[in-house]
């Protein structure tokens, strides 16, 4: 560590976000060493390190002859400002080398209010923003994740994208890259055969033209690319690599604790969600495979807590046997099991009752969606009221009090008589309590979430008109005085519609948007996603300088 971060580092928050050196972490020797990545999380180490995607991929590329892969994540405002003022470029964890000295700089992106993040930590490693002015093979920059979707906001900024899930492709790449480095090709010819990648989309690639009207007419393919990029998946999970030697922080994350991925895909089919549909086939891990797995990545990490997550847990058919083996080995490490992701409809007292033997229970989560059976039908939640309030009454009966509902706001077809659905659908929840519960004394706390429905690309919904801001905002009104009216025991907590509305925008629009994130970029709009540093006014003058609507 140089002698100018040891005197910057005090004055900013949390400074272990920036000095690596963490238990687990992978340092390599540079004379070994042909490609050198800097994969980035473009929001804070708190976030980033809790992804469990960017673990396995930093593990897959580290596994790799000849290739070194570190972190980099976004500075706070503070770090940045210190950055700044004394010229101090963006650098990765392991070796605080800057990033501007990388090969490769790998973006993994999970949310559109990070795409000016992006921009962010370019500017700060100093490297060019826009690809066509990154010359020769230094510096490619290259994203997946599942905003990779709909790459289109970001293809004036990104030279390729990576679509699917990345343990194979990421490999393939840096095979070529290392390959296209040794015999000194140019970037056009590296991205050329990177093209032909089952997977791999290269935005420069493909001119898009547009009808009068200015909707899109067609994307058409130039210099013998693939008229169709096809996203890749892993289908033998059992075999993939997960990573069971993790890298454990050294200041706290925001999921600080083991996770252990039981499968991919979802059995479900809600229509708005893009994880349901972005994951699919359904593929899943033998509980054999995941008993080993958690165990490893227990005695490797310390850990006190591992959880076991998918994107509907409670769906997985081998959940019995696999917390069947698990739960005497981690009452008896003295270890912390949890399950999410459950479902109304398929609950399990005896399971929950197993994993909080002789502690405090919990709150239950669940996601109803929708207030009224017509709504849950029109988006396919496949969970109907009776299911909702006898899994309620089981677990009242099992001794819990706290409940967590989630809801969606301005879903397609949606009335308020189904906003008034939800708050009488929660009140049912507070009867059920009073007729079921079994500890009375301590009261009932139901907690209510609502989110706002954003059409997302590849989904049933995709082109599904967003409410306006001004509906969504009448719409949460009249759902908290409805809540309101039936009892005080029911709290609200709601998004912000503003930065819905830009998520939506971000999620269905192409790459004539890329000058407007440049642009509002410039103007100081980054850490969108943080309601602290969103700039919703800036962001709509920008549109509007720009003349796009």
């Amino acid at each position: 560590m140089t002698e100018l971060m040891q005197r910057i580092l005090p004055t900013v928050q949390k400074p272990a976000r920036y000095t690596g050196g963490e238990w687990g972490e992978i340092k390599k020797d540079l004379k070994d060493v042909r490609v050198r990545v800097a994969f980035c999380f473009p929001d804070t180490y708190e976030i980033g390190m809790s992804n469990l995607g960017m673990r396995i991929l930093y593990g897959v590329m580290n596994g790799m002859d000849g290739v070194w892969c570190e972190r980099v994540f976004a500075p706070w405002g503070d770090m940045e400002q210190a950055m700044r003022d004394n010229s101090l470029p963006l650098w990765a964890l392991e070796s605080q080398t800057p990033v501007r000295e990388f090969d490769m700089i790998a973006f993994t992106i999970g949310y559109e209010m990070a795409y000016s993040n992006i921009l962010n930590m370019l500017n700060l490693a100093g490297v060019p923003l826009r690809s066509k002015d990154r010359q020769g093979l230094k510096n490619i920059v290259f994203a997946g994740g599942v905003c990779a979707f709909n790459p289109e906001p970001l293809a004036d900024f990104i030279d390729f994208f990576s679509l699917g899930e990345g343990e194979d492709i990421t490999v393939e790449i840096l095979q070529l890259y290392d390959r296209a480095k040794a015999e000194g090709w140019s970037k056009d010819a590296f991205l050329h055969e990177a093209a032909k990648i089952p997977g791999v989309y290269v935005p420069s690639f493909y001119r898009h033209e547009y009808n009068a009207d200015g909707t899109l007419a067609a994307i058409v393919p130039l210099e013998g690319v693939p008229q169709t990029v096809t996203k890749r998946i892993i289908e033998d999970l059992d075999n993939a690599y997960f990573p069971t030697k993790m890298i454990v922080p050294s200041t706290e994350i925001v999921h600080d604790r083991a996770n252990l991925e039981v499968f991919r895909g979802c059995i479900r089919g809600c229509r708005f969600c893009q994880a349901g549909f972005s994951c699919r086939p359904v593929r899943k891990k033998s509980p054999e495979v995941l008993y080993r797995q958690a165990v490893e990545t227990l005695r490797a990490s310390g850990n006190n807590e591992i959880t076991i997550s998918s994107l509907s847990t409670s769906d997985y058919r081998g959940l019995k046997e696999l917390t069947d083996k698990l739960i005497p080995y981690c009452t008896e490490n003295k270890v912390s099991l949890s399950v999410p992701s459950l479902r109304a409809d398929n609950f399990s007292r005896d399971l929950m009752e197993r994993l909080q033997a002789g502690g405090r229970k919990s709150s239950l989560t669940f996601a109803p969606e929708a207030g009224t059976q017509r709504l849950r039908d029109v988006i396919n939640k496949n969970l109907t009221e009776d299911e909702i309030l006898t899994t309620c009454a089981n677990a009242f009966s099992g001794g819990w009090n706290n409940v967590k509902l989630y809801f969606m706001l301005g879903l397609p077809t949606e009335t308020d008589e189904d906003v008034l659905g939800i708050a009488e659908l929660v009140y049912k929840v507070i009867l059920t309590w009073k007729e079921h519960a079994v500890n009375k004394k301590r009261g009932l706390r139901v907690h209510v979430a609502t989110a706002y429905f954003v059409p997302k690309p590849h989904t049933p919904f995709q082109f599904v008109p967003m409410d306006t801001e001004e509906m969504l905002r009448e719409k949460q009104k009249h759902l908290v005085e409805c809540a309101r009216a039936r009892s005080r025991k029911i709290k609200v907590n709601y998004h912000d519609s503003k930065t819905s509305f830009l998520e939506g925008v971000f999620a269905k629009g192409d790459r004539r948007l890329a000058p407007v994130i440049l642009e509002a970029y410039k103007r100081g709009c980054y850490f969108d996603g943080w309601e602290e540093c969103f700039k919703y006014d800036t962001w709509l003058q920008t549109f509007a300088d720009l003349g796009i609507d």
